[in-house]
């Protein structure tokens, strides 16, 4: 909890770090997503079959042995191995060093949708199969969602707090927001954080198939906010970023990619997977966000939309900022990266956070490609097929999850 009685501390980004279906790093994935390209493609880690399916964003060209070492491999679900992935990249980067008297002080905050379903599903297939005692003894912690947040701390000897956010889709924003927090209130001066979600397997894809919220287009998909949009491809991926306190910053020398400014926070309670009428809970959960970083609709440079391409949550979504932002809606710029990552799950509002970051720093808005024919229920500009080159202060990162979570983040361009 913050106290009241002490001065809000800065946070800032000092490192950040990604792995996707667009490539296994920060340049290579932003460079592909300023090209506007897609990384959707066939199914490779399981068969097709009967799947609705037509498409899927997988990791490609990847063998975690190019980054970790393989014992390390044997002992971490794909979740956990893309976490370190992504999180040695923004280690490398915040160049953060940690020390004997600065360890208990920095912390691990990570968000995950589900964790190790694929170590679950396979370890039950072993049990099946052949018994009992040929199980992991590695298989517990290769399933458990805090995986992830523990390996980490144990690779870089962080004692400070660790927690794992499960709250869906809006996981990689929350844990964000709960890290900025926590360095906010002066409780740590710095915290490793971020998102990740493995969740390529039968059971998953056919869940959401079964929902109707998958698209069955085998190409142009996904489409957010197009009128002839028919849902989400599942995604695979990880998002890290390095936070600190700014005096932290800057008593080492660090260099600032970006400032975190706001946070806000609603639920729906109004259905499991369906948004409220009127995307109402998000329209409070961007109100509260502006209102924590003390802003202004009109401080709004770009949005980064949670755009899963369903027919509900873009109509949605797109009420909801008109709701938030008033007539200021029509002149901010908004798109879903999501049309060429596709739907990382819990990971996703992590990985849009870099990319909010590096539109800063670029001064350059991501499109929404896919996109060909406007929607009238979706009236706003959504940057359609090409980047954008634009001036980018502030960004506005939106995500909404299963269960009514809704999560919002500012991140702002860092002035001294």
């Amino acid at each position: 909890m913050e106290n009241g009685s002490s001065p809000k501390k800065r946070v800032v980004i000092t490192g950040v770090g990604l792995i996707t279906p667009l490539g296994h790093n920060v340049p290579d994935t932003w460079q592909a997503i300023l090209a506007g390209k897609s990384g959707a493609g066939p199914f490779t880690q399981i068969e097709k079959i009967d799947h609705v399916s037509g498409t899927i964003c997988e990791i490609k060209d990847f063998d975690p042995a190019d980054y970790i070492n393989r014992r390390e491999v044997r002992r971490r679900d794909r979740y956990q191995q893309i976490a370190t992935i992504a999180a040695n990249e923004a280690m490398a980067q915040a160049d953060l060093p940690v020390t004997d008297d600065n360890r208990e002080r920095i912390g691990v905050i990570m968000g995950t949708g589900v964790g190790g379903i694929q170590t679950l599903l396979d370890q039950e297939a072993v049990f099946e199969e052949k018994g009992l005692r040929r199980l992991s003894p590695f298989g517990i912690t290769m399933i458990m969602p805090n995986g992830a947040a523990g390996m980490l701390a144990i690779d870089y000897g962080l004692q400070g707090p660790s927690l794992t956010i499960t709250t869906a889709c809006a996981a990689g924003n929350d844990a964000i927001g709960h890290a900025f927090r926590a360095i906010r209130s002066g409780e740590v001066d710095a915290v490793l954080t971020g998102g990740s979600e493995a969740i390529i397997t039968h059971v998953a894809i056919g869940g959401f198939e079964r929902a109707g919220a998958i698209s069955a287009y085998t190409e142009r998909t996904p489409r957010p906010f197009d009128k002839t949009r028919d849902g989400l491809v599942v995604g695979e991926g990880a998002g890290a970023l390095v936070l600190e306190s700014l005096e932290n910053a800057q008593a080492r020398g660090a260099t600032i990619l970006a400032e975190i400014v706001g946070y806000g926070q609603t639920t729906d309670a109004h259905h499991i997977t369906a948004p409220a009428e009127g995307g109402s809970g998000a329209a409070r959960a961007m109100l509260k966000a502006l209102a924590d970083a003390n802003l202004e609709p009109k401080d709004i440079d770009y949005i980064s939309a949670h755009g899963t391409s369903t027919q509900l949550n873009d109509a949605s979504e797109t009420a909801a900022i008109k709701a938030a932002l008033g007539e200021y809606a029509y002149d901010v710029a908004i798109s879903s990266t999501k049309s060429m990552t596709g739907h990382i799950m819990g990971a996703t509002g992590a990985i849009e956070s870099v990319f909010c970051t590096l539109a800063i720093r670029d001064q350059v808005v991501p499109p929404t490609i896919n996109y060909e024919e406007p929607d009238p229920e979706c009236d706003l500009d959504y940057i359609p097929n090409q980047s954008r080159k634009t001036r980018v202060r502030v960004c506005m990162n939106n995500a909404f999850g299963f269960g009514g979570h809704n999560a919002v983040l500012i991140i702002k361009e860092f002035e001294a």
